[in-house]
């Protein structure tokens, strides 16, 4: 486990798309260390056999895993059989009332490259697209396609950085930790509420490429893909989680709202 922690580590949580799994880690083992007092009394260990029916495979699995050194099914295979040992220990009543902190500690293992370059495609197309097509508006020399932007004698590639799904990735983990903590008691509220990630982390990330373009252009290539490069991811990131808790205020509002209007037709009749 500690090998396999370690390499995560070094490997995911050092770069942008995985940032966010030390924070998920974190806050992971406080739900479930908020929600022990109350799993207590449900342990309940399950049958030996079910669990090294579950388990072994698992461990096989790991082993090919550890040897190949594919972190993202490492990850996933290490973490699995962490929740089958668990569920030896405790019972599934108990993992089922920790269901929510356990599904959510997920997040700190990075999605499969095949995934990523499936999701990121249309994303890093429909960006440059917008981007170029804005930009032209305002009369600057920039055209492109598919993901290549040519702007002035510069041109730019929109990598999987630029195409919003880390902003997706780290805005969902940290949003559904956010609604857990906030309105767990309101599942509909909270499905709403998570609807916005996908357009909030989007549209952060469509400004980021727009700064980058700018940068790259009146500053050059060197300004742009200095250090300001990251600091506009952090600062977009940071939009993002803003507007996330924005909507939640807003939405908030509304749903106040309507009760209290319905109290006043009610007197009014």
């Amino acid at each position: 486990m500690v090998p396999t922690m370690l390499f995560v580590a070094g490997e995911t949580w050092s770069r942008e798309e995985g940032a966010h799994g030390p924070i998920v880690l974190m806050t992971g083992l406080w739900l479930v260390w908020r929600k022990w007092p109350s799993v207590r009394p449900l342990f309940a260990m399950p049958a030996g056999w079910a669990v090294a029916a579950l388990l072994v495979p698992l461990l096989l699995l790991f082993m090919v895993a550890r040897i190949t050194q594919i972190i993202e099914i490492e990850g996933y295979v290490m973490y699995a059989a962490l929740l089958v040992a668990l569920y030896g220990l405790i019972g599934g009543a108990a993992m089922r009332k920790l269901a929510f902190p356990l599904i959510y500690l997920a997040f700190m293992f990075p999605p499969p490259e095949t995934v990523i370059y499936t999701l990121t495609m249309p994303m890093k197309v429909a960006i440059s697209e917008g981007a170029i097509a804005l930009l032209q508006q305002f009369g600057y020399p920039i055209g492109g396609t598919g993901v290549t932007i040519q702007i002035g004698q510069y041109q730019l590639l929109v990598a999987a950085a630029c195409s919003g799904l880390n902003s997706i990735v780290s805005l969902s983990a940290l949003t559904v930790f956010y609604i857990y903590v906030r309105h767990a008691n309101d599942l509909r509220f909270a499905l709403l509420l998570l609807l916005f990630v996908l357009p909030v982390a989007v549209a952060a990330n469509f400004i980021r490429v727009l700064i980058l373009i700018l940068l790259t252009y009146h500053a050059g290539e060197a300004t742009a893909q200095s250090f300001i490069h990251d600091l506009a991811g952090l600062t977009m990131f940071a939009l993002g989680l803003a507007l996330i808790f924005l909507v939640d205020q807003g939405l908030s509002y509304f749903r106040e709202r309507r009760p209290r209007a319905a109290l006043v037709a009610q007197a009014a009749e």
